[in-house]
């Protein structure tokens, strides 16, 4: 086979050269079902042809003319097969996050004029199914578990014939390089969500230009279980197949500790946020533990906070590092399975603190930095250590430029770069300019050896009343290494001064509460006791030293609930939605000022 230049070509790839006992394995009824890469081919082509049956074509081949297939689901192995099948016959997948809000999913199915939709459980069935009235362009709804009165996806596959399979070759052998491979709407945390039109070419020279960032060897396995509709998770799979690395899904964000110790997987992806769950749960334990251990494990701790990357630190140093890895990190990295090289994030900015730990520590944190609409990587931390820098999202990958833009906005250009906005060229032209330049509405600076750094959002600096701008990003980062503070956002748009909304860390507060006897049982009552209050008054003050003076902390209200998904206030990347917080917390925000 020549040079894969479609996406599904992974299969006949693999089969061509290693083909793998185990490509993709799920959990069934509390056991891993495995699935060979020939097991793969087989399920992948008689679900093309079952589609085929179904009526679904490639139309003109143009955007609009192609039939689109949704899917919202948890990962799972037949997520990819969907994937592959739909993709082969020149139809284009539309991943949609499985927590979208009604509205939005009404307006995706009728924007996309989707016409099957396949979902993860009886829940989202019924979610689409009462859109039923307001979309007429569904034709049917499958299911991948069983839900009583639905259609089954494995009904699709049962249409498949020998006929029908010969009949995917001739299709697929029109697709090119060039053509639309996918449309993924991004969660606007602006407005009405935007149909990112991404083509083979797009993710597929992204796969290539990150493989060598990645750890070399054979036989390797990765846990996946951020949204594969999200294209960081998705890409990343596509690197997988080609790379030929098993993968396995976890059952869901709550069995993640679980899944790393039965898979002991060498590498999976993740967002900040659970990194810094992983962090506050290793510190819990090691609050829990006394005498020797205790003073141990603080002392082993000490020293990760002092590491430096690529830089010689003496031959104490590293004597003492490489103790502190046998006796207390070597703990570390069993709770992740034991074999971890690499552990990816990507998706918003990770506080440097947690990196150089975790780096001490012998877990390579890979951090990136991309968007949908740029297939996503520009720039990502590499394996080797002489590519990565604390504070950094790394080196540029192979064949993406970047030029910084006057007002410090980060400007992309290369094979990566989206072919447009689905049916949008007016908010295409506001994105990309004639030269072909993508401007990402993120600013940051690189370095003259091609590192980039990213200091903040566009959209999230803020001017106080007295003109000056604040990038809150940094300073929310800052406040975040406090154990004692688990969310945190800044406020002063228009404002005299700079101010803070936090959600404490409660697991610590609480525990902090008992050493100091302080006997408050609800989260409303302990965040307002006068110690409590006190408390974090003289922390964030131990914070400002590290800003100017705009950019102080001069009030905050805690709130005593965390933000999530389910409750509106992140998306489902786990970004914060600061106009959802701002509106909901408005009566915070003006006890703050008044």
């Amino acid at each position: 086979m020549t040079e894969p230049k479609r996406l599904f070509d992974c299969l006949d790839y693999h089969l061509e050269r290693t083909p793998l006992d185990i490509m993709l394995a799920g959990k069934e009824g509390g056991q891993w079902k495995k699935h060979s890469t020939a097991s793969v081919k087989e399920t992948v082509d008689r679900l093309s042809a079952g589609l085929l049956s179904l009526g679904v074509s490639c139309g003109d081949m143009s955007p609009e003319g192609r039939d689109k297939i949704a899917i919202l689901a948890k990962n799972r192995p037949e997520w990819v097969m969907l994937d592959l099948a739909v993709q082969q016959i020149g139809a284009v997948l539309t991943p949609i996050y499985p927590t979208i809000n009604v509205n939005e999913l009404e307006f995706v199915l009728n924007d996309a004029q989707v016409k099957y939709v396949f979902v993860n459980d009886e829940e989202l069935f019924l979610k689409v199914y009462s859109l039923k009235e307001k979309v007429h362009s569904v034709k049917e709804i499958y299911t991948f578990e069983h839900v009583p009165n639905a259609l089954h996806w494995k009904e699709v596959l049962n249409l498949a014939t020998p006929e029908l399979i010969a009949q995917i070759k001739p299709v697929s052998d029109k697709i090119t390089y060039e053509d639309l491979a996918t449309i993924i709407y991004t969660s606007g945390t602006t407005g009405t969500p935007k149909g990112v039109m991404l083509s083979h070419r797009n993710i597929l020279s992204n796969v290539n230009a990150s493989m060598p960032c990645f750890p070399p060897g054979e036989e390797m396995k990765a846990l996946s279980f951020l949204p594969l509709n999200h294209i960081f998770e998705r890409m990343v799979t596509y690197l997988y197949l080609f790379r030929g690395i098993s993968i396995y899904y976890a059952e869901s964000l709550e069995t993640i500790a679980d899944n790393l110790k039965e898979v002991q997987p060498h590498m999976f992806t993740t967002v900040p946020r659970l990194l810094e769950k992983v962090y506050n749960k290793i510190m819990q334990k090691g609050n829990e533990l006394t005498g020797t251990k205790r003073k141990l494990f603080f002392w082993a701790h000490g020293l990760a906070e002092k590491y430096e990357i690529n830089k010689d630190q003496g031959p104490m140093y590293g004597f003492k590092l490489g103790l502190a890895n046998k006796i207390i990190f070597s703990k570390w990295r069993e709770g992740l399975g034991g074999n971890i090289k690499c552990i990816v994030t990507g998706g918003a900015a990770c506080q440097v603190r947690l990196i150089r730990i975790f780096s001490a520590a012998k877990i390579t944190i890979m951090e990136g930095y991309g968007l949908t609409e740029t297939s996503p990587v520009v720039a990502v931390n590499r394996y080797e250590e002489s590519g990565r820098r604390f504070g950094s999202v790394g080196p540029l990958i192979g064949g993406v430029e970047v030029k910084i833009a006057e007002d410090g906005e980060i400007l992309c250009k290369g094979p990566n770069i989206m072919m447009g906005y689905y049916k949008r060229p007016d908010l295409t032209a506001e994105v990309i300019d004639q030269d072909g330049w993508f401007y990402s509405g993120d600013i940051g600076d690189l370095s003259a050896d091609n590192f980039l750094k990213i200091t903040d959002r566009k959209k999230e600096l803020f001017k106080t009343s007295g003109g000056k701008y604040v990038a809150p990003l940094p300073i929310e980062n800052k406040l975040k290494e406090s154990p004692f503070i688990e969310q945190v956002m800044l406020v002063g748009s228009d404002r005299k001064f700079v101010s803070a909304l936090i959600v404490p860390s409660f697991p610590n507060l609480l525990d902090w509460c008992r050493h100091h006897g302080i006997h408050a049982t609800g989260h409303e009552e302990v965040i307002r006791d006068p110690k409590v209050q006190e408390m974090y008054k003289d922390l964030v003050e131990s914070f400002n030293k590290y800003f100017n003076h705009v950019e102080q902390v001069k009030k905050f209200e805690l709130l005593p609930n965390e933000w999530s998904v389910e409750t509106g206030e992140v998306t489902p990347k786990l970004s914060l939605k600061r106009k959802v917080v701002i509106e909901k917390y408005k009566d915070a925000i003006e006890r703050i000022y008044s």
